[in-house]
């Protein structure tokens, strides 16, 4: 593992820091939620306007044709300025990627300048309410009409769908009895304007809404929307899920878990808990488990840097997050006690209950981007060889 960096990455990186100390807003507090997204998308195109959203993309469509080490030194950055993160999140994230390994010249073109702006925002329709983690299950179908395919079935889980212009859907457009689950499954892109979607908000439970189940009922997707080749679309996925179990998110959030444990760390209410055996334990199996992340992605890192793509290693990562976001949030509230603030606060003031929030949003850590479940199975099976169980 090499952990030294470059001289050109250390001013890659300052450079980064500079522009987000002179630059990154915040929105006011109450904001509506149409409001918000607006608001979000004003942030983010002043974000692509600095080609500072992205970075990964080639310079030809609006990123910088950043290395992944500069990929990751931007998230550590940007995570450390507290900055907004990008309303257009899969389709940076996950979309953007796909389309460029996967995705026609035409289809490049034509998808991928809206999503650095968030002029189109991006939605993920992989996950269905009988097929979570495994996808291979899906049952949502794509059957062949005049010019492309009339698409039904249902998609839970799906991030921001209802201000959505497109989702990157994954169907079953083929397997016959006796073949493979994951043959016959095609990505296609979806107008989630188009007659047929309906869009329904989840309550999660925090209050929000961000989550949405969407009902497809016969939508048509013309066949220029396809995404690879037919009936590969597990193929494809593959593309999607490395890039949003390995390297969408852990570099940033190692460092936001950082800033709150040094934040943990900085109350006079922990430092008065570290007298308790049973607390001191907890505090420090937490500080332990942000250790064992920053170790992960530092080897993420050093592999990156030499080429190496994180394939099946990244649900090892994926799961020491998922472990570790959930003890430190658990360490906070079990510290902080009877003397937490109340989540949300009577004034509506979200910010004053974050371990509250914090707490509740760990749980979705061991499902969201594959359960722990699941990355249990990708080591057993793809990393150590174990036989199917």
């Amino acid at each position: 593992m090499d952990l030294s960096l470059s001289a050109a990455e250390r001013a890659f990186a300052l450079r980064v820091r500079d522009w987000l100390a002179r630059n990154a807003e915040r929105p006011e507090p109450g904001l509506s939620p149409d409001g918000a997204i607006a608001w979000a998308r004003r942030w983010q195109a002043k974000l692509a306007g600095a080609r500072m959203v992205a970075i990964a993309w080639p310079r030809s469509v609006g990123g910088r044709g950043a290395s992944p080490v500069e990929v990751a030194l931007y998230n550590m950055e940007y995570a450390r300025a507290g900055a907004p993160q990008p309303v257009n999140r899969v389709g940076i994230n996950l979309a953007g990627p796909t389309l460029l390994a996967h995705g026609t010249p035409g289809q490049q073109a034509r998808w991928l300048p809206p999503i650095l702006d968030a002029g189109e925002i991006w939605c993920q329709l992989f996950s269905e309410p009988g097929a979570g983690s495994d996808l291979a299950s899906l049952h949502t179908r794509a059957e062949p009409a005049a010019g492309g395919w009339l698409v039904t079935g249902e998609k839970v889980w799906t991030s921001y769908a209802g201000f959505s212009k497109w989702g990157i859907a994954l169907v079953r457009t083929g397997a016959g009895a006796g073949q493979s689950r994951h043959r016959g499954i095609s990505c296609m892109v979806i107008d989630m304007e188009a007659p047929g979607v309906e869009i329904r908000p989840l309550r999660q439970i925090t209050g929000e809404f961000e989550f949405n189940q969407v009902a497809l009922d016969e939508v048509f997707v013309p066949e220029d929307q396809l995404v690879g080749r037919l009936h590969q679309g597990w193929a494809v996925a593959g593309t999607t899920l490395a890039h949003e179990r390995g390297t969408a998110y852990p570099f940033k959030e190692q460092v936001a878990h950082e800033v709150y444990f040094d934040e943990l760390a900085a109350d006079p209410r922990t430092r008065a808990a570290l007298g308790d055996p049973v607390a001191a334990d907890q505090i420090v199996d937490a500080y332990v488990a942000l250790g064992l992340l920053r170790l992960r992605n530092y080897r993420t890192l050093s592999r990156l840097g030499r080429g190496v793509e994180p394939g099946p290693d990244s649900s090892i990562t994926k799961l020491v997050h998922s472990s570790m976001t959930r003890q430190l949030s658990d360490a906070a509230l079990d510290v902080l006690g009877d003397d937490a603030p109340l989540w949300p606060a009577p004034d509506g003031d979200l910010a004053a209950g974050t371990w509250q929030r914090q707490w509740l949003w760990s749980k979705a850590a061991s499902i969201a981007g594959g359960t722990d479940e699941i990355q249990r199975n990708i080591i057993a099976e793809r990393l150590l060889g174990l036989p199917r169980g």
